[in-house]
């Protein structure tokens, strides 16, 4: 399976977050994508670098003051105070409720939390070229899928699926998985669906499509009443507008078993089949599994072959892009185990 990495992702390294009220080591980290590159290419997959540069395709997903305040953020905080090179920024107020968004503020931290849902979604130096290496690095391998290729693997960090028309969170920036879809899209793909298999629901993704009728959004998730995000994952969220019946949310309690997140599979499968999906992006994260240290599904690592398979049997072209997944060590296994079973699953990949 081709598969891109993001050559510039260890520039995003923020050294810590605040999770649930504590200043922590940062659970994002660069040594996530290590791992799982190390496993592609003990498993003879090699990478490639982005080739498409995603700059248009961004202000289809993304709101452009939003898209100016990320490349400029970080120049913007060290211009207020050099020292600020070591201080990483985090916001401290933001327009819930009432207040006003419509308005940018001109203080830097109003405008951060005006762009933040959380404030666990740390920047640093190189967080914009991080992020928008990442989402080329999705709109390569989408690009790749439309002109002909049964998959492709999007390999990179910081992950996306947080990340909403106009806000970050959830130590996400760019939407890759969005950007993966409108690419399929823009080349031809008349009907798209996004599986989001992350433990946290993608409440990016969903907002930026909500009112699509092109793109299928469904996600399996921890339920939102007691997992991040909270706000947004719900089952009677069914998309809005021509969008209606477009979107939808399996939300599952803490401790589910394999065999229960494994029938929510079936349910998203027969509803993508009924999309009648020309193409299909997968936000591949693979913290469901059992040793998550931040998640609590039940899924083991042979799990994620299985689910490499059953997404092969859609037969769709096919598009992963990497998000979450925290147990460092196992997360390149468990990467690598769903491109296996996708590919044992399909003669027409076999290396």
């Amino acid at each position: 399976m081709i598969t891109f990495h993001n050559p510039l992702h260890q520039g995003h390294a923020p050294v810590h977050e605040f999770f649930r009220g504590e200043r922590v080591p940062c659970f994002e980290k660069p040594a996530r994508v290590d791992y799982v590159e190390e496993a592609l290419r003990a498993r003879g997959h090699s990478m490639l670098a982005p080739d498409v540069d995603c700059s248009a395709v961004l202000e289809q997903v993304h709101a452009p003051r939003y898209l100016a305040f990320l490349q400029t953020a970080w120049p913007e905080w060290l211009a207020l105070d050099p020292a600020n090179a070591a201080v990483q920024p985090f916001p401290s107020v933001w327009p819930v409720r009432t207040l006003r968004s419509d308005v940018e503020p001109n203080n830097f931290v109003a405008r951060l939390g005006l762009y933040s849902m959380d404030n666990g979604t740390p920047m640093a130096a190189g967080t914009w070229a991080a992020a928008k290496a990442g989402a080329d690095a999705a709109a390569s391998a989408a690009a790749r899928v439309a002109q002909g290729t049964r998959a492709a693997f999007c390999c990179t960090r910081p992950p996306g699926h947080h990340a909403g028309p106009d806000f970050m969170g959830g130590y996400c920036f760019l939407n890759n998985a969005a950007v993966a879809a409108q690419t399929l899209r823009n080349q031809g793909a008349q009907r798209v669906a996004v599986l989001d298999v992350d433990y946290h629901h993608g409440n990016g993704t969903q907002s930026i499509f909500y009112d699509r009728s092109d793109v299928l959004f469904i996600s399996i998730h921890g339920d939102p009443r007691t997992e991040y995000p909270f706000y947004l994952g719900h089952a009677d969220e069914t998309g809005e507008g021509v969008g209606g019946g477009c979107n939808l949310n399996l939300p599952l309690p803490a401790g589910t078993s394999a065999a229960t997140w494994f029938e929510a599979l079936e349910r998203a499968c027969a509803r993508i089949a009924e999309h009648r999906a020309d193409g299909l992006v997968i936000s591949l994260g693979l913290d469901a599994f059992e040793g998550d240290p931040i998640s609590r599904f039940a899924l083991a690592s042979s799990d994620f072959t299985r689910l490499g398979e059953r997404l092969a049997r859609l037969g769709l072209p096919t598009v992963f892009v990497l998000e979450g997944g925290y147990a460092a060590a196992e997360l390149g296994t468990n990467a690598v185990n769903v491109l296996d079973g996708f590919e044992q699953a399909d003669p027409s990949l076999a290396r």
